[in-house]
């Protein structure tokens, strides 16, 4: 099994092609015929994981690992810490400082892994914000747009402490409704919304953040729904 991906230009599942069988190869030259592409092995992984670091271009500070859950290629579900070993943990955020301080990052960035049963996978490299860090505003005591900032400003970063453990869960067009119920029925859960004008279907509108050790029990927002 095989991904296409464009080299540029992909989110959310957008500029991608699953090659499993013969039945994909249509789209997957359809997609290659529009736009310069990368070709990766599928890999076989336990858990998607993220790791947020933030540089100022000589030191570097980093977060929490994180562990996200996609629907149909969509981020839906952030909890944090990650369910890994503090070993496997350990070498993540090690992974994420080096590439850090190999690019002599300034700002924060994100890196996204694959943790099997003993090693971690890097995947992709997202230099900016993550939306998978979203969940740093309220569980963080800086946020990963505060450590942005003072990475870019050549400032000191701090060492960044995680409250509690925290479950972030997208907001999506379709639900909106759904998640403005929530937080009136959780009122320590904290909604974020983006102040986009128009609420289609699949496209992030905003993000709820809810302290939990207990993240299984924090249902999705699409649960039950089309996500």
């Amino acid at each position: 099994n095989y991904v296409l991906k464009t080299a540029t230009g992909g989110y959310d599942g957008h500029g991608q092609v699953v090659i499993k069988s013969a039945e994909n190869l249509a789209d997957a030259e359809k997609l290659a015929e529009s736009a310069d592409c990368v070709l990766e092995e599928f890999v076989s992984f336990n858990l998607e994981i993220s790791v947020i670091v933030s540089g100022n271009g000589k030191d570097v500070t980093v977060f929490p690992v994180q562990e996200n859950i996609h629907r149909n290629n969509i981020l839906s579900k952030t909890i944090v810490p990650a369910r890994i070993s503090d070993q496997l943990s350990k070498q993540a955020q090690a992974m994420a400082v080096q590439i850090a301080k190999q690019l002599e990052l300034s700002g924060t960035l994100c890196v996204e892994m694959f943790a099997t049963d003993d090693a971690i996978i890097v995947n992709e490299i997202a230099p900016r914000p993550h939306n998978s860090g979203h969940y740093s505003i309220e569980a963080c005591d800086f946020s990963q747009f505060d450590t942005h900032i003072l990475g870019i400003l050549g400032a000191p970063l701090p060492a960044i402490h995680l409250h509690a453990p925290a479950v972030m869960l997208n907001v999506l067009g379709q639900h909106m409704e759904k998640a403005q119920a929530y937080v009136r029925a959780n009122p320590s859960a904290h909604l974020h919304l983006y102040g986009k004008r128009e609420a289609k279907h699949n496209r992030k509108m905003g993000h709820v953040t809810v302290f939990s050790d207990k993240p299984d029990e924090v249902e999705e927002l699409g649960k039950g729904m089309d996500f």
